[in-house]
């Protein structure tokens, strides 16, 4: 299973680069999206890893909120994250 980070979670004026909205793949709706919660995610990034953790559903179009362990860069927006 793997899922694409959209977005940072943010709001009108801020950004927060801990937490990332996911789209994971073949989920369509929030009920299947509430069964990953808890689960861990990785994203392989040039020597190491950036880990976290899936925290809350997003919407009603099965993307999720992960909170990562270290700030995301950038250029982690539309790349592959793996669930662990």
């Amino acid at each position: 299973m793997s899922a694409k980070i959209v977005s940072f979670r943010r709001g009108r004026k801020t950004q927060n680069v801990l937490q990332a909205v996911l789209k994971l793949s073949d989920v369509y709706d929030r009920e299947s999206a509430k069964k990953y919660l808890g689960k861990r995610v990785e994203l392989p990034f040039s020597k190491t890893s950036i880990k976290g953790v899936i925290t809350r559903t997003h919407g009603d179009n099965g993307k999720v909120v992960a909170r990562f362990h270290r700030g995301l860069p950038g250029q982690a927006l539309t790349k592959e994250v793996k669930l662990l």
